[in-house]
């Protein structure tokens, strides 16, 4: 595993924006440290009339279980950006460079205040079904683009990556806890693993959004893999069902959401039939849905003991039978919340 210097200091903030070019030795510079998630280290770098965002994958992602991933990853997020901005120019923050010698990327700053984060808004109950096509299309519109290009196919063969990043701490980890669920969960394992079809994200859930003045940004492909596009579509459903039990006022209108990502990202399913794809997001959801209850990345606003427990009942009883269509989740998960 590499070997990185800890902390992403002023000093290391300075020598990066250096060496690609994007400030002198002897500016001023100042450094704001930002939140960055279990997985990184990020600041805003403020120059004179200018600031950049600087990001570093970390070594040992901030959570209770032990779970360390090549910091290499970030060359691939790197990568993921300059393909994407191509693809949806507006979808994505512009990439200034990427340091090899520390490991850190530099890209545009997105003001909060004109970039709110698509989790926050959401929290507060602001559920706009509009967006949520929108977020559905960015991400089909790269999948679509990608689909069948042997070229990025070999710059993104990071299995083992994806493998340490999600498959892992959240498919078989959940598998330990749920022994009479495990052949079921390493069935889609092996399942996704194998599906190689187009340039995924891999961290497609709503804290790594933004809604933008014109539409919604991408944010933190760390996880990027050429692989099932399935699995963007997924993990961002999985995160509107589980906020229904975060804000239970705004349930219809999150499910709202969930039905037009849905439609709206089928409807750009054009590298294979729709109906395929739609099984494997179905076959997905459950897996994930119990993997933010039980696996090594728990989602942090699921509190109560009650509601992790009908996440786990929900999710059990899907993945023994699963569904053929993510409308088919929905419809299970809208149905036990109204029988609560």
């Amino acid at each position: 595993m590499e070997t990185i210097p800890d902390g992403l200091d002023a000093d290391r903030v300075r020598a990066v924006l250096v060496r690609l070019g994007l400030c002198s030795a002897d500016e001023p510079l100042s450094c704001v440290p930002l939140a960055g998630g279990v997985s990184s280290e990020i600041v805003r770098a403020d120059l004179p009339g200018r600031s950049v965002c600087v990001k570093r994958a970390l070594g040992r992602l901030k959570v209770a279980a032990d779970w360390r991933v090549p910091v290499g990853r970030s060359a691939h997020e790197a990568e993921w950006l300059r393909i994407a901005g191509v693809i949806v120019p507006e979808a994505v923050p512009r990439l200034h460079g990427y340091d090899p010698e520390l490991g850190a990327l530099a890209m545009q700053w997105l003001a909060p205040d004109l970039h709110p984060v698509w989790k926050g808004l959401l929290r507060d109950g602001c559920c706009d079904a509009a967006f949520a096509a929108a977020v559905a299309e960015s991400f089909v519109a790269i999948h679509a683009a990608t689909a069948g290009d042997a070229a990025i196919a070999t710059r993104f063969d990071t299995g083992p990556l994806f493998h340490a990043l999600r498959l892992e701490p959240y498919l078989l980890a959940t598998a330990e806890r749920h022994p009479a669920l495990a052949d079921r969960l390493r069935a889609l394992v092996a399942t996704t693993a194998s599906t190689r079809l187009a340039l995924v994200h891999g961290d497609a859930s709503p804290k790594n959004i933004l809604a933008g003045p014109v539409g919604p940004v991408l944010l933190d492909a760390e996880c990027a893999w050429y692989g099932d596009p399935a699995f963007d579509a997924a993990f961002c459903l999985n995160h509107l069902l589980l906020k229904c039990l975060w804000t239970p006022p705004a349930t219809d209108a999150l499910l709202a959401c969930f039905d037009a990502f849905a439609a709206s990202y089928l409807a750009g399913v054009a590298w294979e039939p729709p109906e395929r794809l739609a099984a494997r997001i179905g076959a997905l959801l459950p897996a994930l849905l119990l993997a933010r209850v039980d696996g090594k990345s728990p989602v942090e606003y699921l509190v109560d003991e009650r509601d992790r427990a009908f996440v786990r009942r929900i999710a059990s009883a899907l993945l023994r039978e699963p569904p053929a269509t993510p409308a088919a989740v929905a419809a299970a998960w809208r149905g036990a919340l109204s029988a609560r």
